[in-house]
Parts: structure tokens; sequence; C-alpha cells
């Protein structure tokens, strides 16, 4: 057999170690699945086996869940019956495996996760590893499925619904010790230990069977509307999925009905229950979204698939930041995390040394939560060094500035700085608006120079947007990516533009909500439509965070710098005068769209009816979240056709990661190809009738339509 082995020990237990080649885990491939079943039917059929135990033959990991590609490529092209199948082949293996009539245990040497959980769950005993990072897990949520091979059944009926649910709805790991105290596990022991216990248990228990397949066995806690947990588990418990989830994401609520109705039925029948459950959601393109774009294109991006190939890899080892505010502060914190040496600089030794207290701060909370250590925090603000003086910035790899967001200050700190960065040194400007080509003729060496451009938080936000300027060598890139890869954070790569990709497509956003408050759309209304179309928070509250007072200087430079007037914010500028004129600049000036009272939650300001008067008749919420979806993805779509962005993958990654567009829809490109190319035109050639020519589709876009040729191809 390819993926597993099988060698008959002189006490009759059969030791099976799985071992699928091609990568570092194993997975359920259908060879997997091939040779499982010929060593199930050997188990049954020969008397000289009495047992088995299941292991890994790869050190330090048991078994990871399916192929996300595969499944991808499933999603949405395999019919309900092709998907129901799918899931019933590898959950009928599993219970062939538990009704095999011999004592199946499992030595789990590593993390087991996804189907290797499952696989889990089908034997009757189970050891695991005391190693920490031999987590047990079911993340089959966060990829918009369930998990297909029996877990919504299986782990129920072990630990109770009640225990079982977390670990289903939230798809976080668990720690051994975790998986011990919640009864998933029946010990935990050193790794050299794993597999004679498991034999020894095997050997003295030969007439071993599933608890769930005696007649006298009851789910623990119970089970359906009368059980003592069943307001909190389904009644309550749907109501706050439904809450979080705005109805958009269908995998928790589908989680949740396979295991109420499963539970109520023998194992059989719920093992199909959940089958028709995975096939509707695999059916889904909720479900293919997520896994394309979080999966598998962020796992692209974040293993620099688009490096320049031939470029021998570089190391930052020092790093100059300048700019000690929030951004920078932050930038130097993850730099030094990662053991980069920092430089801070702002204009007095105070400013640094605020900023070198940003770090502190962290790390006095990461302290608290326990996650850091008082030596590790130490070392790590001793690589920081807080300073006014731009000399020390001699020797560094890459200078990052983080100054605001004026062209001159940019060019003035480009100056400065530049005549102490080495020849071969790259300088990076963190702006997240100004055209880097313009920016980069304060530098003496232009092909040295790029943008990278951070989101804030920084030690929160994964994704890191690269600008390349017309003269930004391949080079130059390679360093950027390969520094973005040291911080671990997630790149993507975007041609010169005012605005770029990201602050683009986010001022769309802002700026829909503006021109719906001065159409007199209530502003709850605004809030909660933009929130039950999967955004994260409202374009006013959100206006608020980043300072409706920045939204006017972005306008006021792109007018001085003669931007087109596409640039110039002009959806909006009127609201944004207002407000700063009343001093109602946001968060950092105490009052903005919201009120911010010092012993409360804050709350929409309720001058905003006498200063944008309400419609006396209001739209429907399902307009007002197209209007949001759909004025991002429209400004999407001309990012890539003016080559802003290059590949559609960096688009949706950039637009989820970056600005929060929904997860669901896979980012704004896989929005349009969710709900049809042909049909996403129509519905924008409507709102730009009502409301503008800024919701016209390209003349491409169009076109594309009506060839149906999808941005991913197909």
């Amino acid at each position: 057999m390819a993926t597993l082995s099988l060698e008959i020990g002189e006490d009759g237990v059969a030791l099976l170690a799985i071992n699928v080649p091609g990568g570092p885990l194993n997975a359920p491939t259908p060879e997997f699945e091939c040779d499982l079943l010929a060593a199930i039917e050997r188990i049954r059929s020969e008397t000289a086996i009495k047992g088995a135990v299941i292991s890994s033959g790869k050190p330090g990991t048991f078994m990871a869940g399916a192929d996300l590609t595969d499944l991808v490529t499933a999603s949405g092209r395999e019919t309900l019956q092709e998907a129901f199948a799918r899931s019933q082949r590898l959950s009928g293996l599993y219970r062939r495996l538990e009704t095999c009539g011999k004592p199946v245990a499992a030595a789990i040497n590593g993390p087991a996760l996804g189907a290797g959980l499952e696989l889990c769950l089908a034997c009757h005993h189970r050891v695991l590893s005391n190693d920490s990072a031999a987590m047990l897990g079911l993340p089959d949520v966060k990829t918009g499925l369930l998990p297909g091979a029996g877990a919504t059944q299986r782990l129920p009926r072990l630990i109770g619904i009640a225990r079982a649910l977390p670990l289903l709805l939230e798809g976080n790991p668990i720690t051994p010790e975790e998986a011990l105290k919640l009864g998933i596990v029946d010990a935990v022991l050193p790794p050299d230990e794993l597999a004679t216990k498991a034999r020894e248990w095997v050997v003295a228990n030969r007439d071993a069977v599933a608890p769930w397949d005696s007649k006298t066995f009851r789910v623990p806690g119970g089970v359906g509307c009368l059980a003592s947990h069943a307001a909190e588990s389904f009644q309550a418990g749907t109501s706050r999925l439904a809450k979080s989830s705005m109805r958009n994401y269908p995998a928790p609520l589908a989680i949740s009905a396979a295991v109420f109705e499963g539970t109520m039925v023998s194992i059989d029948l719920g093992l199909r229950i959940e089958s028709k459950y995975f096939a509707t959601l695999l059916a889904s393109p909720v479900a293919r979204n997520l896994m394309r774009t979080l999966f598998i294109n962020k796992g692209a991006a974040n293993i620099l698939t688009r490096r320049p190939a031939g470029i021998a890899k570089s190391a930052v080892k020092k790093l100059g930041v300048i700019g000690a505010g929030m951004m920078g502060a932050g930038i130097a914190h993850v730099a030094a995390a990662a053991g980069v040496e920092v430089v801070l600089i702002d204009t007095t030794q105070e400013l640094a040394n605020r900023g070198k207290s940003y770090s502190a701060n962290l790390l006095r909370k990461e302290i608290g939560k326990g996650r850091a250590t008082q030596e590790g925090a130490a070392a790590l603000l001793t690589r920081i060094t807080a300073t006014q003086d731009y000399s020390a910035l001699e020797g560094s790899d890459l200078v990052v500035e983080a100054v605001f967001e004026n062209s001159e200050l940019k060019r003035n700190v480009t100056r400065k700085a530049a005549a102490f960065l080495r020849e071969t040194g790259v300088f990076a400007s963190n702006t997240s608006t100004l055209p880097i080509s313009g920016l980069s003729e304060a530098f003496p060496r232009p092909e040295q120079f790029i943008g990278i451009h951070f989101f804030s938080p920084v030690e929160r936000m994964q994704l890191v947007e690269i600008i390349k300027g017309r003269r930004t060598a391949a080079a130059t890139l390679a360093k950027a990516l390969d520094f973005v890869g040291l911080l671990r954070k997630t790149p993507i790569i975007v041609n010169d533009s005012p605005g770029f990709f990201t602050s683009r497509v986010f001022g769309t956003f802002v700026d829909e909500g503006m021109a719906m408050l001065a159409e007199g759309v209530k502003p709850a209304l605004i809030e909660n439509a933009a929130r039950m179309a999967g955004m994260p928070i409202g374009p006013l509250a959100i206006l608020d965070e980043v300072t409706i007072e920045l939204q006017l200087k972005v306008h006021e430079q792109a007018v001085a710098d003669a931007l087109p007037k596409s640039f110039q914010r002009l959806t909006a500028i009127e609201v944004v005068k207002k407000m700063v004129a009343l001093g109602r600049i946001g968060r950092r000036g105490g009052a903005g769209f919201y009120e911010y009272p010092p012993d409360g939650d804050k709350r929409l300001w309720t001058g905003l009816r006498d200063l944008f008067p309400i419609a006396e008749k209001q739209p429907d919420v399902e307009e007002l979240k197209w209007r949001v979806l759909h004025i991002q993805a429209l400004e999407s779509v001309r990012c890539l056709e003016e080559n802003i962005i290059e590949h559609p993958e960096d688009a949706d990654v950039g637009s989820v990661l970056g600005i929060g567009y929904p997860s669901w829809t896979g980012g704004t490109l896989s929005f349009i190809e969710t709900i049809g190319l042909a049909q996403f035109v129509e519905r924008s050639k409507k709102l730009a009738r009502r409301y503008g020519s800024r919701f016209k589709p390209t003349d491409a876009l169009t076109d594309r339509a009506a060839s149906n040729r999808m941005f991913y191809g197909g």
C-alpha cells in the first residue's frame, strides 16, 4: 500500500502507520481511502489480527484535513448528489473501521485536524502525545463547510452536545490537556509511549465497541428540545449565530442543525444527515470563496509566490523607521518581534520615546495574558533604539518612512535619510495614497524606492500592500517581499497609482456611506445595512476611527497634485467639509458622526438629523447592502483593468484582509462571480440610473459579462 503500512505483532495487534507521500502532512487522498479500506478488510477477515493501532509514519504529525484545492474545484461543480457521495465515501469508510468487530486504538503523535481527528473519533480508544504542538481541531467551519466524516455525530455523542458545539462552531484547535479534560482522548502520554500503551489497551479490550453502538447508549446531557442545555445550545445559540454571521455564512447554522437532528436518531442515520448538510455547503459559493481566498490564495501570498525569480534571498538585519506615531511604532514593534534591530526616529526625543513606549504597552498586555515573558519583552525592547538623530540610520538595510500623508514632508525625510542609508539599502514609503513614482524623485536611487503600506494597528493587521513605482527594480521588490515574509504578514503587489488598490476601494465604501447620509438615509440604517452586508463596521463609524479630517486632507492633496477628479473624493467631500467646519473630526477629536461620552458607549450624533435632514421615504435595506458591496467591487474592476492590480487573487485577498470586505464573498472580484457577471452588470446599471455614473459598469466588464469570462477562468 502506497499511503500506509500494516505490520502484525506477535500479540496479534496490527500497527497501521499512515504515510501519505508528497508532503509533510498526511491527508485523506483517494489513494489513502483505497489503502485504508484494504487494511480494514484485512483486520476484519484475518483471524490472526486481534485488533489494530493507527498511528502516523510522519514524525510529529498525525493527519490533516482534505485538500482544499480539490474541494474548491468541486465546490459549485459537483451536484448535490455527488457532494453527498463524497462525504459518504469517507464517512462510510470510518464507520466500517468503527464496526470492524475488533478494537481499534489511535496513537496520535501530533496534530490531528479535520478528517484526521474524525479518523481518531472513529477509533475505540485514543491516546495523544503530550507535546504542546499535538493540537486537535475541526477547522472546517472556517472554510465554509462542516466536518463531513462523522465529527458532528461522534463528538456530541462522546462528550455531549453543549461541550461539542463550541469546537464545531468556532473551529479552534485545543491542546492535549484540554482534549483530555473534555474527554476527547483517554490519555496524554510521552510520544515514545503512545504505541505501546495503545497496543496494551487493544490486547486488554478484545470486545470493545463504540459506545453509541450499544443499545443502552444515551448522549451525555441529552438531545432535542427537552435537553437541559437545549435553550442555550439551540434556541439562544441559533439566534447568536444568526446575529454574528448576519446569515451570510451558512456553515454554523448547518452544523447546529446537523447536531440537533443527527443526535436524535441512530448514528448511521445521523451520518447521512451530516453528509446532506455537507453537500449543501459544498455546493454553496460561500465555501468556495472562503477556501479559495483565505486559504489557497492567502497561502500562496504568504510563501511569496509572486517574488521575482532568480534573485537571491535577502535579510533585513537593521531597519530604520521614520515617524514614531501609531503606524511607525507598530512597524517598529513587529520588526523587533521578528528579531530585527530597529532605529525609530521622530522630530524630538520625546516623540521617539513615546513611539517605543507603544511596544512596552503592548508587551505589558501580552505578559498579563501569559503570551510573553518579562525576559522576552526586555529583549524585544532592547532591539528598538528611539532617537531624533538620522545618523543612527547608518548601516540600515531598509528604511520605512511613516510620516503624515503630505508629499513635501515625505520628500524632506527621504532626503535626510538618504544621506545615511547604505548604497545597497532600500527606501520604502508607508504612504496609503500618494504615488510612489513621484515620491521616489527625492531619493538618489529611485530604482531602490518602493511603497510598503502597512495597515493599522500593524501588530494585528495581516495585509501589507507593496507598491511598485515606475522605476522600482525587481531586486527592490524581492527585498520588500522578503521583509514582509520575515514579519509573517501577507503581501499583495500593486502598481503605482493615486490611492493604489486598498485605499481606492476603501474610499468608495466610506464615500458611499456619506452619499447615503447626504441623500437623507437614516444614519443607523446606513450603519446597519453595511454590517448586514458583512462589513465589520459601518462607513460612518470607520470614518470616525481614521478621522474625518484626514479625508479632507486627502482630497486637498489630490487637488494640489492636479489628480483626475475621480481621485478627488467628490461624492462625499461636502459632507466632510460640513463635519470638519463644526470641529467634528472623528474619535481623535472627541466628536464625529458619533458621540463619545466619557461614561458610556459611543452613539450616533443626534445632530446629524439637522445637518442632513432625513428623507421621508427610506430605501430598502437590501438595496443599501447592494450599494455598499457593488461600489467596492466596481472600483476593484477598474483597478484590474487599469493594471493597478495584476491578479484577481491579489484583489480578493487585499479587499478581505485590508479593508474588511466580507469574507463570505471571497473578495471584491469573487463577489462578482458569486452573483454572476451578467447579473452584476445589470444590477450596476440599475444603481447607476438611480444614484449616478459611479455605478456604471465599465465597457470591458460589460463585454466580459456578455461572454461570461470569469476572473478566475472557466
